[in-house]
């Protein structure tokens, strides 16, 4: 059973959660402030599985939380889905920029979390052994490294995730609304320019490989890869 870590303290919100994630067969637990939902999430002998975060939290608040998960290798990969009531494009940006793998907007329905939280675990839970390699871009999908010829490309866990559905579709169309949906969660609302821009930075950061993303007018993007 897969445990899912729900760091909230608003309890009307956390009981509601933890009620239909129990119901869909999840295994819950609740920490009220960044603190305790730190101290369970490095809990060496049951990690959970995935973390639903509170951006406004007493003490800790929940952006330095998400970045000191990132850092712990035990929760390095860990998915965390941020709640917020936070609904700039600015704000989902830095959240997800810091390490979140979706963005939920308050008030939310709670069919809809449970939705983005099985998306985000079955795309955590599909095998990435593999490694891509042509002329000039090494990608090691298990270990989210990236290289342009003898260059370390370091990459947001967004933009490498945009790499990976890119490459896995080599050759094909990917449109904008599958790579939404792929990377920013189940049936993203947002604003589809936050797409663009991270298409932009990640050409930019893989430098003299960037040119392996194509545009295609009007439909999306296409990984062309380098000869």
């Amino acid at each position: 059973m897969q445990q899912i870590l729900i760091i909230e303290d608003d309890s009307d919100i956390a009981e509601s959660l933890l009620y239909n994630f129990r119901r869909e067969g999840f295994a819950p637990i609740v920490a009220e402030s960044g603190e305790k939902g730190l101290r369970l999430a490095l809990n060496e002998k049951n990690p959970p599985n995935l973390i639903v975060l509170d951006l406004m939290l007493p003490g800790m608040s929940g952006m330095e939380l998400c970045r000191r998960l990132r850092r712990e290798p035990l929760t390095e990969k860990t998915p965390i889905i941020m709640l917020t009531a936070k609904a700039a494009e600015a704000d989902k940006i830095a959240g997800l920029d810091i390490g979140a793998d979706d963005y939920i907007i308050k008030p939310f329905s709670v069919k809809e979390v449970v939705a983005r939280v099985r998306a985000v675990l079955r795309r955590t839970n599909e095998t990435t052994v593999e490694i891509y390699k042509d002329d000039r871009i090494t990608i090691d999908f298990a270990d989210m490294r990236v290289n342009c010829g003898d260059e370390n490309v370091k990459l947001t866990r967004k933009e490498f995730a945009l790499l990976v559905h890119l490459v896995k579709s080599a050759g094909r169309v990917a449109t904008r609304q599958q790579l939404l949906d792929s990377v920013w969660g189940y049936s993203y609302f947002g604003d589809t320019r936050t797409l663009d821009v991270h298409i932009r930075r990640l050409r930019q950061k893989l430098g003299d490989c960037g040119n392996c993303i194509e545009t295609v007018v009007g439909v999306g993007y296409r990984f062309i890869g380098q000869k």
